[in-house]
């Protein structure tokens, strides 16, 4: 079955990294892939552009309104994410928890419904998520 790890944090989290620390924290995220993905584990791992980038999309009685940065009015925002495979909701955690973010932020774990395959399709292949 397929988990999705979604990384929160605020960006004072690692604000007081140094350029060569970041790099370091970066490295670790990218080994840490490497390693899920040899055992067959990860699907995708992605991080996002800051807050500031994004864009809420809202459709209202056929209207489109779009507002600029996330929808959550909180402290803490979307860093990234890792899209694994896991035989359980517990071998999901443990995934999560190698997650080198899960040092300084939080990682929320989600069962992944995939909606193709309820419907006779190709699970992974578009559907999942309401796209």
């Amino acid at each position: 079955m397929r988990y999705l790890c979604l990384i929160y944090g605020t960006e004072e989290q690692t604000s007081h990294f140094s350029s060569h620390d970041m790099d370091m924290y970066i490295n670790e995220h990218i080994d840490y892939d490497a390693r899920l993905h040899a055992r067959g584990k990860l699907v995708a791992a992605e991080a996002l552009q800051p807050a500031e980038t994004a864009a809420t999309v809202r459709m209202r009685h056929n209207k489109l309104s779009v507002t600029d940065g996330p929808f959550a009015e909180t402290s803490e925002q979307l860093g990234g994410f890792y899209l694994v495979e896991a035989d359980s909701e517990e071998e999901a955690l443990e995934l999560a928890a190698g997650i080198p973010s899960a040092r300084f932020s939080s990682i929320e774990v989600r069962p992944v419904k995939s909606i193709a395959a309820s419907q006779g399709g190709q699970p992974g292949h578009g559907n999942e998520g309401g796209r």
